[in-house]
Order: C-alpha cells, then sequence, then structure tokens
C-alpha cells in the first residue's frame, strides 16, 4: 500500500479516481458535490486521522455522521489504500480490521465483515487492482490477491488467489491465472509479439452492477 499524499492532494486524486473509472461521470464538480462513495472517502479519511491521534470518540462520530450521509459505513481503523472508488456507494459496510489495498474498485452492497466477535484480526484483506461486484461478502481475516474480481452478490469465506475470479454461495474460483496473467506480461486477449491471438473469452457476465 503506497504512501498517502497530503488530505488537499488525496482528496483531487479521489475525484480524478472516480472521473477515470466512472463512464457516467460529466465533470470534476458533479463528482465533487455529487458522488456518495467520494464523500464517504473524505468523511473516513478525517476519521482514520482522528484514530490515528487517539481522538476516538470524534472518530467514531465523524464515521457516523458519514454513514447517515452517504450510506456507507467505513469504520475508521480500517486502512484503505489510494484510489479506491465506490460506485454508487449505498449499503457497503467496511469493518475496522479490513485492509484494501490501492486501485480498488467496489460497488455498492459490498461487505467486507468478519465472523467472530474476537478481538484481533477479524476481517478481510484485500489486494490492489481488485473488483467487488455488487452485494458481495467478503467475511472473515481471509485475503484476496492483487487483481483478483469477486462476481456480485458472491459470498467469500476462503482465501482468492492472486488474479482469480471468485462467484457464488458460498464463492468458488471459477479460474486462477497463468503465469502470464499474473505476471501481467500481457492481457486477455492481445496476444505476444510473432504470436497468433487468443480467441475471445466466452466467460459469462460478472454483473457488477
Amino acid at each position: 500500500m503506497a504512501s498517502n499524499p497530503g488530505l488537499w492532494a488525496t482528496m483531487r486524486e479521489d475525484v480524478g479516481t472516480a472521473r477515470l473509472r466512472d463512464p457516467a461521470a460529466r465533470s470534476a464538480l458533479v463528482i465533487a458535490w455529487m458522488y456518495p462513495g467520494v464523500h464517504a472517502l473524505w468523511y473516513y479519511r478525517v476519521a482514520h486521522w482522528l484514530w490515528n491521534h487517539g481522538a476516538e470518540f470524534l472518530a467514531q462520530a465523524m464515521s457516523h455522521w458519514g454513514r447517515r450521509r452517504t450510506g456507507v459505513e467505513i469504520h475508521p481503523g480500517a486502512r484503505l489504500g489510494r484510489r479506491l472508488f465506490i460506485d454508487h456507494g449505498m449499503g457497503v459496510v467496511i469493518g475496522e480490521t479490513a485492509e484494501v489495498g490501492d486501485d480498488v474498485l467496489m460497488f455498492h452492497g459490498v461487505t467486507l465483515g468478519g465472523t467472530t466477535m474476537s478481538p484481533g484480526k477479524r476481517h478481510p484483506t484485500v489486494g490492489n487492482g481488485v473488483i467487488i461486484g455488487t452485494g458481495a461478502k467478503v467475511l472473515g481475516p481471509l485475503s484476496v490477491g492483487d487483481n483478483a474480481r469477486i462476481g456480485a452478490n458472491a459470498v467469500v469465506v476462503k482465501n482468492v488467489p492472486a488474479g482469480a475470479t471468485a462467484v457464488g454461495i458460498p464463492a468458488t474460483i471459477r479460474e486462477t491465472p497463468t503465469p502470464q496473467h499474473a505476471s501481467g506480461s500481457r492481457e486477455k486477449g492481445h496476444a505476444a509479439p510473432g504470436a497468433q491471438a487468443e480467441p475471445p473469452s466466452h466467460e459469462p457476465a460478472m454483473y457488477y452492477i
């Protein structure tokens, strides 16, 4: 997880990320004023700063206010990376010990939750570049590897390897990364120089939204 820039630079980055990831975005002004997923991140970033500086009551009050305004509940103790985009936002819940990497795309209704009432690490760790579809539930102190995809309404209770796709209840792995895909040497459907192009994939749509 990369180090964070200053607060204002991070806010500008959040707006830029939303504009890049959402084809419906019309302008930076619309995003800054009307995107609840972006607003939820801004409430979280202030609450997280307060939490890390010992002002836990104020941090939780800020988190509570953010939930009332946006419909997104992010515990101030959670650790979120840069360029996270929460599309639509409503109904997202991220628990206290959850960790989310950089460049993650998350849709409405997602839960990063726990399966125990015991203290300690009880929420998921999500790697970089992960996509989590609408209504998905990722539960427990498991890990979701870099560039994995979680299908809509999946219930994930086991680790998801890097580059894999998890769908269903309980979620199962539909595909695992090949060495080429895992290393990022070339994207699916783009042949290496001198090689024959792969046929188009017939994998069912993930239905993220």
